[in-house]
């Protein structure tokens, strides 16, 4: 028997070392999935996490193996995460635009990770076109599993879609530099979606 599912069943019989080696093994994963969905509010994102640990403690009985544990874990994070925004009213418009107030940036030339100034820039997104974002082009959702999950059309999914990448793309500016004629722009998996770059 695979030995995660070993360590999953004495974690369902209340082993406290079981759930602590779950824990260890899965929470940077799981803090990290609730962090980009959250966006820059790390209190809260510390706490939404706290809550989605307890969630997958109490439905580790539900859990049958039929996917990896990190799979089933990933799912009631993102699922916890977008309820604990809802109920914060974080989420209650989804379809507001995205203001210039609201994605000023300073470019930190400092810093050389790509990744980290993508997540400190999709902080700065409305909290729709963030979550859209981060399901889609992140997490790998399709526009209509992102529809059900946030409880709006595809359509306006694909629409949040396109705001976000069309801010990212100003927001990443400082980034995408165009050098002896080597055109360097932000990957895209959908390029029908794609804002151009003004």
């Amino acid at each position: 028997m695979d030995h995660e599912l070993l360590i999953i069943r004495r974690a369902i019989d209340g082993d406290e070392g079981a759930l602590r080696a779950l824990w260890t093994r899965h929470a940077p994963h799981i803090d990290i999935v609730v962090r980009r969905l959250v966006g820059g509010d790390m209190d809260l994102a510390a706490d939404i996490a706290q809550e989605v640990w307890i969630q997958i403690f109490r439905a580790l009985p539900s859990y049958r193996g039929d996917s990896q544990f990190s799979t089933w874990a990933h799912r009631i994070a993102v699922n916890r995460t977008l309820n604990a925004l809802r109920k914060s009213r974080r989420l209650a418009n989804l379809e507001t635009e995205v203001t210039e107030d609201s994605a000023s940036f300073e470019p930190d030339t400092d810093r050389s990770f790509i990744a980290q100034s993508i997540d400190e820039a999709a902080a700065k997104l409305s909290p729709g076109a963030r979550a859209v974002f981060m399901l889609h082009d992140v997490e790998g959702y399709t526009h209509e599993e992102i529809a059900l999950e946030l409880g709006i059309t595809a359509g306006g999914s694909k629409s949040q879609l396109f705001k976000a990448r069309a801010k990212l793309r100003k927001l990443l500016a400082h980034l995408i530099e165009v050098k002896e004629g080597n055109d360097a722009r932000l990957p895209s998996k959908e390029h029908e979606h794609v804002a151009p770059v003004s």
